[in-house]
């Protein structure tokens, strides 16, 4: 009983091996004393094997039952506290030597005659006139090549598991916590894989942070239109062309508003600006290709999102100016267009930028002149308009065109009335008809016709600004020359 207690007492033992140890030594001790009289309780007769058991008989059957249990399971633990080498050999012993001993007995069976080998030649029936022992440790000899092969399949399934995890981990995959199982190694080989997944966890977490901070510089828009997963694989002098919406938008009258205001009031006063436009850009799915200043160029890949968010911004400027009486009203133009555009990243290996580099930005400067000169707010090409789609809510009407000098080509241009307030638009959808009318035949140099017409719409809306410019152009072109 001094070594059962020194032995249970030992260091960094479980709790539940010290009972399982505790276990073991009883139940082999009482098995000593009791496993005769299991023996004593079989006897064979000439009917075969009888089985008579008393009391002690069945407190040795218990004792022999919980010393295999306890034994198998301390030898498990036994085997995850050595090495793995170590742990193959000693995994092999027990079946081994159970072999070892079942293939002798039957072998040597029909010369012993011992009650354990009599009783297991009448269960086998093993005699001297027939080779039944012979068949039987065949397949002993089966069954143990069996046992073996599951024995080491299991003895080597952290080994795969280990295999799983680093092809997992070679590509990033794993997101969970690492299982190996096993021995001691293998615990150490866990813990290591654990630490090697960790820091994948770290570095994609900062990787993912740092692709975030990159976003706001270059949108993921961009990266859609190259073709690329992440903000690293653009190179300098890609290129990439792809149909694309622009939204040009600028405040008007900057330069007066600013010459009134402080340079920190100038500074908060065009920030309030991109702090508004900017957002709303983003909620339509587009993104903002340049800052110029007191405008910003915005990118969609829908001329649907494009036009709403046109209207959106509109509205939100109208809001804006009602209810921030300290500031000078905010007052902006926005011309979009829809073309074929091609993006480029340009800069160098330090510093690379991806942008639109084509002559975009001229017909959105043109556009503007002719929003600023007739005083319109929206304004869209032909080109988007026929490729809105039929979910957008949109009135319109014509309003001239834009001659692009370098390939001589003439863009229709239409103002989108939805940008003005109910009753205007109202009149403004009642005279559409005949204000065409006056442009197209303005278009064709019908100068005194054209007034006519204008003359007579802008009697029946006052603040037709478009009008009243080309009612002025008429006049303008029908007077003489002045000699100077």
């Amino acid at each position: 009983m001094n070594i059962l207690y020194k032995i249970t007492q030992t260091k960094y033992m479980k709790t539940s091996t010290k009972i399982w140890i505790m276990i073991f030594i009883i139940s082999l001790v009482g098995g000593a004393f009791t496993t005769g009289y299991i023996f004593s309780a079989i006897s064979i007769g000439a009917s075969g094997i009888a089985i008579n058991m008393t009391l002690p008989a069945w407190i040795g059957l218990i004792f022999v039952v919980a010393n295999t249990i306890s034994g198998n399971i301390l030898y498990f633990r036994f085997l995850q506290t050595r090495k793995f080498n170590a742990m193959l050999f000693f995994s092999t012993i027990p079946t081994t030597a159970m072999f070892g001993f079942i293939i002798f007995t039957l072998l040597t069976a029909q010369n012993n005659q011992n009650q354990i080998v009599e009783v297991v030649k009448v269960a086998l029936r093993i005699n001297n006139t027939n080779y039944n022992n012979i068949y039987w440790a065949i397949l002993a000899g089966i069954i143990y090549l069996i046992v073996m092969f599951f024995t080491f399949t299991l003895v080597s399934r952290p080994v795969r598991k280990i295999e799983k995890a680093c092809t997992k981990l070679s590509y990033g995959e794993v997101k969970s916590e690492i299982s190996i199982g096993g021995n001691k190694d293998f615990k150490e080989i866990e813990y290591s894989l654990n630490k090697i997944n960790d820091n994948y966890k770290q570095k994609d977490l900062q990787l993912t942070k740092t692709h975030s901070e990159f976003e706001k510089y270059i949108p993921k828009q961009i990266l859609q239109i190259f073709g690329k997963k992440n903000i690293l694989e653009l190179e300098v002098g890609e290129k990439a062309q792809k149909e694309v919406t622009t939204l040009f938008c600028d405040i008007r009258n900057s330069q007066a508003v600013s010459s009134t205001l402080s340079m920190e009031e100038n500074f908060n006063y065009i920030n309030s600006y991109l702090n508004l436009v900017s957002p709303i850009v983003r909620k339509f799915n587009g993104y903002i290709d340049k800052y110029l200043g007191d405008g910003v160029l915005a990118v969609f890949t829908s001329a649907d999102q494009a036009i709403n968010c046109a209207h959106s911004i509109q509205k939100s400027i109208i809001q804006k100016n009602l209810e921030n009486k300290t500031m000078p009203s905010l007052d902006v133009g926005i011309g979009i267009n829809t073309s074929d555009v091609l993006f480029g990243v340009v800069g160098d290996e330090i510093r690379k930028s991806p942008s639109i580099i084509s002559d975009t930005m001229d017909i959105s400067t043109k556009m503007q002149e002719i929003n600023k000169k007739y005083g319109s707010v929206i304004i869209f090409s032909k080109n988007t308009l026929t490729s809105l789609s039929n979910k957008v809510d949109l009135s319109y009407r014509y309003i001239g065109t834009i001659d692009m000098q370098d390939n001589n080509e003439q863009i229709p241009l239409f103002e989108s009335l939805y940008a003005y307030k109910r009753q205007k638009r109202e009149k403004l959808e009642q005279n559409k008809t005949a204000f065409e009318e006056g442009v197209r035949k303005y278009n064709n140099a019908k100068f005194e016709e054209a007034k006519q017409v204008f003359e007579e719409v802008y009697k029946k809306e006052k603040d037709d600004k478009v009008c009243y410019v080309y009612y002025n152009n008429c006049i303008e072109k029908l007077s003489p020359p002045q000699i100077k």
